[in-house]
């Protein structure tokens, strides 16, 4: 017991200073822009069919789940906007941040840990590179503002779904569709959600390169710094998701 404690103060400490060391770092030039370009690219546009293909499941399914409760009590007019704010409040940016975390985090976990094991990190700081700036800074960065662009998009298409399975059993044009589902979001809405998917991101991006950049010797230690990004990061989703959602009620 004494040992658990022992190690779980121990990587609490370890992950706060790595924490404080990105935004010691961040604040240095040069910034590496192609480097953070890049995996932009890597993390956001490649991660869109998968986003594309979950974010239209889930609002075609949430309709088709609902629309029989809601047909009993005469409340079919409802579904638009019930569906909207599901997606917008909780259901989108909850789950395209665990596909985040499945994706991206486990990627970065497992790129990093690789270049620990064959060195690549030490020859960085041989050749005066900081490997911290080029490797963790811009991957960072890239999640924090990557993540939620992609919850943003998974709304839209959210939506979409939900426009066709109100039209596998009805008969609604898409003008009056999204005119109610833009009648039933307020400002209120859109606002927490955004912002809690900036943390998602933050530490998607921060834990995979923790796990990565921290990985011991040898090549068993890349499958197990991956695979403990994705635990790690998904928990965190939960933990943020729980505190975030009681601010909003407090503040509602």
């Amino acid at each position: 017991m004494n040992t658990y404690l022992k190690n779980t103060f121990e990587n609490t400490g370890n992950v706060s200073l790595f924490t404080l060391r990105f935004f010691k770092e961040i604040l240095k030039p040069p910034f590496q822009i192609n480097e953070f370009l890049r995996q932009c690219y890597a993390i956001g546009y490649k991660t869109l069919p998968l986003v594309s293909i979950t974010g239209f499941i889930m609002g075609l399914v949430l309709t088709i789940q609902s629309r029989p409760t809601l047909a009993k009590f005469g409340a079919e007019s409802w579904i638009p906007g019930m569906v909207a704010l599901s997606l917008i409040r909780e259901i989108a940016p909850v789950i395209t941040a665990l596909i985040c975390a499945g994706r991206i985090s486990s990627g970065i976990g497992a790129e990093l840990g690789s270049m620990k094991v064959t060195e690549q990190i030490d020859a960085m700081e041989v050749s005066a590179i900081n490997p911290y700036n080029y490797l963790v800074v811009t991957r960072i960065l890239a999640t924090t503002l990557m993540v939620p662009i992609l919850v943003f998009y998974a709304d839209l298409v959210g939506v979409f779904g939900g426009y066709v399975g109100v039209n596998l059993h009805g008969d609604i044009n898409m003008t009056r569709y999204f005119a109610q589902v833009l009648e039933s979001i307020k400002f209120m809405d859109i606002l927490p959600a955004t912002i809690k998917t900036f943390f998602f991101g933050f530490f998607i991006g921060m834990i995979g390169c923790y796990k990565g950049f921290n990985a011991a010797r040898g090549t068993a230690s890349v499958g197990i710094a991956a695979n403990e990004a994705v635990v790690s990061a998904s928990l965190s989703i939960f933990i943020i998701d729980m505190f975030a959602v009681q601010l909003t009620d407090i503040l509602q």
